[in-house]
């Protein structure tokens, strides 16, 4: 089964990347993988206390993630998975889309700030090329009737 990829995290913008992966993957009988990534500069701390801070981010992400998960199967009829990884964003993206082949489309939330669409999706951009799936970026600005509209 081809499954849409998004990417969890505590921007605004996730949100209509969750919204539009869901409906797509419910119209187009898909699944969606909701990928957490836990950056490596969280935990430079002693080892036990780098070892308590990471069990607390996975609890975090966990709550965060049954949040969507739960108007995806509600609203949308999708079952997500989720996965959490730990490292810089962009390379635990492409590795995570590498060791699955059944990731069929990248999803991702483009910011409105001044600053441009984020972190992430500029630097996906440069890595775009080589990517062996398409990546579809979703404005975050972008109302819910409209996402509803185009999917």
């Amino acid at each position: 089964m081809r499954k849409f990829l998004v990417i969890l995290d505590d921007s605004r913008e996730c949100l209509n990347a969750m919204r539009f992966a869901a409906m797509r993957a419910a119209k187009t009988g898909a699944g969606v993988q909701v990928l957490s990534i836990i950056a490596p500069d969280e935990f430079n701390h002693w080892i036990g206390v780098g070892n308590i801070m990471r069990e607390e981010a996975r609890e975090r992400i966990t709550v965060h993630f049954e949040v969507f998960a739960k108007w995806m199967r509600d609203r949308q009829g999708v079952d997500p998975e989720l996965v959490i990884r730990e490292g810089e964003a962009v390379p635990e993206i492409i590795a995570q889309i590498n060791d699955n082949p059944d990731i069929g489309v990248l999803v991702l939330g483009a910011g409105s700030e001044k600053n441009g669409p984020g972190p992430i999706i500029n630097q996906m951009m440069r890595a775009s090329a080589t990517l062996p799936v398409p990546m579809t970026i979703v404005p975050g600005e972008m109302s819910k009737d409209r996402l509803e509209e185009i999917t």
